[in-house]
């Protein structure tokens, strides 16, 4: 092919449905918060993948409305109002609404307004586990789904190089989340791909354990990425057992250090946007890395680290040893730095779609091309551009 035919090629017809999905996909769990961040009887607010939501908490328990009053459309969490347990009011001129069905029950300055009772606000579902807060994206009428669906599968119990289960209740999760430049699919697909090693060859978590961690990982067939797309959760993966570690290039005289590798490390990525790396950054703990769409610019990157903990002391020695280490070493300028820095690099050349033109895709992106495969087959829908008039829902009385 010429650099002409290259420079004016189209993208194939059934990528479309991936280009669309600017946005996100949508009828999916998504993370929100982390539960220490929205304490009792708190407010917060937040974007996933266009739609502003409202977290409160009460009793205990974390509701999720829309963030968007139905009167003028002001952000209810911007000056968090909050007068019974069972409720929560706009600022402005005081529209109260149920925190378990969204109906709007009062107007503070209208006590006796017709349209109570009449409309409500959009609601989502919530679910709260090992410290992190999962809220249901997506259509109103669409049957929620399993959150087990959504988060990487649990592997077998007797599996030589099992780590935590995400779900189990014997699991510590700790980690931050950071709001980067860059879309949700150009995040995710450097998450697991194979091809950017060699970012992380001189990264100070890679020297500091010694890891041989390969220049990239050369796929030796159409085999060496699993595709599980029979059962919920979906998921691609590398097979490590068809795998060829590049380890030095000869001509430029470049090399990988170390002379460690880590026993039991695997790397799958899950819809809607999971990414599970087993026995990293060391034996026996778990990274889970979500790109949750924020914007059609902007995504947040959740890091977490997982580890089982049978006893209180097992907690606190492994939150000691990932607030002294892995946190800096792991997830920030130690190894993950050098992710989001390359994301924010190459935003530019897909914010107008430019990119999936004019990309020159190699072997290793074969990881990639099935990833947007997954999406475009098995995502439950995909996210359209904001529009607050479909947000808002009639009660079921009418107006």
């Amino acid at each position: 092919m010429s650099a002409d035919q290259v420079k004016n090629r189209k993208p194939l017809k059934f990528l479309q449905p991936y280009i669309d999905a600017r946005w996100g996909i949508k009828n999916h769990w998504y993370p929100a918060l982390f539960s220490h961040e929205v304490k009792e009887d708190e407010v917060k607010g937040i974007q996933i993948a266009g739609e502003p939501v409202a977290l409160r908490r009460a009793d205990g328990r974390v509701y999720a409305l829309r963030d968007e009053c139905l009167h003028r459309g002001v952000r209810i969490s911007a000056r968090p109002t909050c007068f019974t347990k069972d409720t929560i009011s706009c600022w402005y001129h005081g529209f109260t609404y149920d925190l378990e069905s969204g109906d709007l029950c009062d107007i503070i300055a209208s006590q006796e307004d017709p349209l109570i009772g009449k409309v409500s606000l959009r609601t989502y579902p919530v679910e709260e586990v090992n410290g992190m807060i999962f809220v249901f994206i997506g259509d109103e009428d669409y049957p929620r789904q399993p959150l087990a669906h959504d988060v990487p599968a649990r592997v077998a119990d007797d599996y030589e190089y099992r780590t935590a289960y995400l779900l189990d209740e014997d699991t510590v999760l700790l980690g931050i989340r950071r709001h980067c430049v860059g879309n949700w699919r150009l995040a995710t697909e450097s998450g697991g791909d194979p091809g950017h090693f060699l970012i992380h060859r001189l990264s100070p978590l890679v020297l500091s354990q010694s890891f041989s961690l390969p220049l990239s990982a050369r796929l030796t067939g159409p085999d060496s990425v699993i595709v599980n797309d029979k059962e919920w959760p979906k998921s691609i993966a590398l097979d490590y057992d068809t795998l060829e570690h590049v380890m030095e290039n000869k001509r430029l005289g470049v090399k990988t250090y170390g002379d460690t590798v880590p026993a039991g490390l695997n790397v799958s990525l899950y819809l809607p946007g999971v990414l599970y790396v087993e026995n990293w950054p060391t034996r026996g703990l778990a990274q889970y890395e979500w790109y949750v769409p924020a914007d059609d610019g902007h995504h947040v990157y959740w890091q977490v680290i997982a580890a089982t903990c049978k006893t209180a002391e097992e907690r606190q020695d492994f939150k000691v040893q990932y607030d002294n280490c892995w946190e800096e070493l792991a997830l920030k300028s130690g190894f993950n730095d050098d992710d989001i820095f390359a994301r924010e690099a190459t935003e530019h050349f897909y914010e107008d779609d430019r990119g999936w033109e004019e990309e020159t895709l190699f072997s290793l992106d074969q990881f990639v091309v099935e990833w947007r495969k997954l999406v475009i087959n098995h995502a439950r829908g995909i996210q359209s551009p904001p529009n607050s008039h479909d947000q808002i829902s009639a009660h079921p009385d009418g107006m």
